[in-house]
């Protein structure tokens, strides 16, 4: 079995370079398991980085000057502690224009993270509630952390304060995400098999509970317009709800395992899913095809034997903001980047025990979690795009893949449009 085609010479595929690290502390002697990093997540305005490094303990850093001290130390091991070296805020109001760093006790060990800003003229969707204990400004940032117990608890991020805490899951809250369009719109995913929707603008109300999945629900993310869902779980499942009427639009089938990540790309238009079946799928989402497949395993296991490669299961994939690259992490101990349309990576990098991976908001830097709590950074492939790729992302935010269809041009320009098989 190998990691790449036949075709493809390991040796010649460009290595990303490193660029830091940061290390979780020594686990208590007392404690045997616990100490995963399931989870990392970058602020929408780039301000933090968020990772949770087990044994309850969520750590926010201000990513720019953890950036800073990265590119200070080259390529070298950067530790935590160099990086948290900072002036904090006082309550005189000194170095506002520096975010402090917090380290956040959760109670229970922590699985999901995300972040969540607000936007004035998106209002809560409850219209019977005049009055809210909360009024979230603009320049208010949300840390949204996903427990072991079920329990969701919503943290400011600026000040470490806890703002909510939601009870309803009655088991572990395995993903986390927000609406994209400011509407502070929260969705879980979790092993009580189901996902819940709430409007952290109406005091956190839990309006919507989304029943479908038959096993746990790992993962789950939304569109960047925020009008649809993607949902993963185990048994294969990959569902797609439109977020307007709470309803599933289909089922996406093509994959032979437990389905445990996914993503939308920035216009919209593409899906990507990671699956312990060895492969990531690129789909359509908007008719269910699937346009692209990356796999992690040649030759790819047959259907019935699926499940057997488990030591190269898929973990985790990640678009790049500027849509022209996928990473995927996987357990044959390795991070591999993608590029669009071509069927094997352009960069990868060597990472031991990896869970979780993240690029920052603004894509020059992929983030991946590991079972010890750590957290490793490589700068993400470089490319100009192409006009075709910029063509695309213009006219794809704005029409789904039939509308597009439909369009009156010719047949070759529909193609320069179209993302194809």
């Amino acid at each position: 079995m190998a990691s790449f085609p036949p075709r493809v010479n390991e040796k010649e595929i460009v290595r990303s370079r490193t660029i830091g690290e940061l290390l979780a502390p020594a686990a208590p002697f007392d404690k045997k398991c616990g100490g995963e990093n399931w989870t990392v997540a970058f602020a929408p305005d780039g301000s933090y980085f968020a990772w949770s490094q087990g044994y309850r303990i969520v750590k926010l850093v201000p990513w720019s000057q953890c950036l800073k001290n990265f590119l200070l130390h080259g390529s070298k091991n950067v530790t935590n502690s160099s990086c948290l070296k900072l002036t904090r805020q006082n309550s005189n109001g000194g170095q506002k224009n520096k975010p402090p760093e917090h380290i956040i006790d959760c109670g229970d060990i922590v699985w999901s993270l995300a972040f969540g800003s607000s936007v004035p003229e998106k209002q809560s969707r409850c219209v019977n509630v005049e009055w809210h204990r909360f009024r979230f400004g603009q320049d208010q940032l949300l840390l949204a952390t996903g427990l072991n117990n079920g329990r969701i608890k919503i943290w400011d991020a600026y000040t470490g304060k806890l703002l909510l805490n939601l009870v309803d899951h009655i088991e572990v809250v395995r993903d986390l995400t927000f609406a994209p369009d400011g509407s502070l719109i929260l969705v879980s995913a979790s092993r009580d098999k189901t996902l819940r929707v709430w409007d952290l603008k109406d005091d956190g109300n839990m309006m919507k509970v989304l029943r479908g999945h038959q096993n746990w629900v790992y993962s789950c993310a939304f569109s960047p317009d925020s009008s649809m869902l993607c949902s993963v779980g185990a048994s294969k499942a990959v569902f797609l709800w439109n977020m307007d009427k709470y309803t599933m639009i289909r089922k996406l089938e093509g994959h032979h395992h437990d389905v445990v990540a996914c993503d939308f790309s920035p216009d919209g238009a593409l899906l990507a899913t990671a699956s312990y079946d060895t492969r990531v799928y690129v789909w359509d989402p908007h008719n269910g095809d699937i346009l692209m497949e990356f796999g992690h395993l040649f030759p790819p296991p047959t259907p019935i034997f699926a499940g057997g490669a488990n030591d190269r299961w898929v973990r985790a994939v990640s678009f790049s903001h500027d849509g022209l690259h996928v990473a995927s992490l996987a357990d044959d101990k390795m991070v591999r980047f993608w590029r669009l349309e071509e069927d094997c990576p352009v960069q990868v990098a060597p990472l031991n025990n990896g869970l979780c991976c993240a690029f920052s908001t603004d894509g020059s830097v992929l983030a991946a979690g590991t079972h010890d709590g750590s957290v490793y950074f490589w700068a993400t492939p470089r490319q100009v795009p192409s006009l075709q790729h910029l063509c695309r992302m213009a006219i794809r935010r704005v029409m789904p893949t039939q509308e597009v269809q439909k369009l009156p041009v010719p047949s070759k320009v529909l193609e320069f449009l179209s993302y194809r098989v």
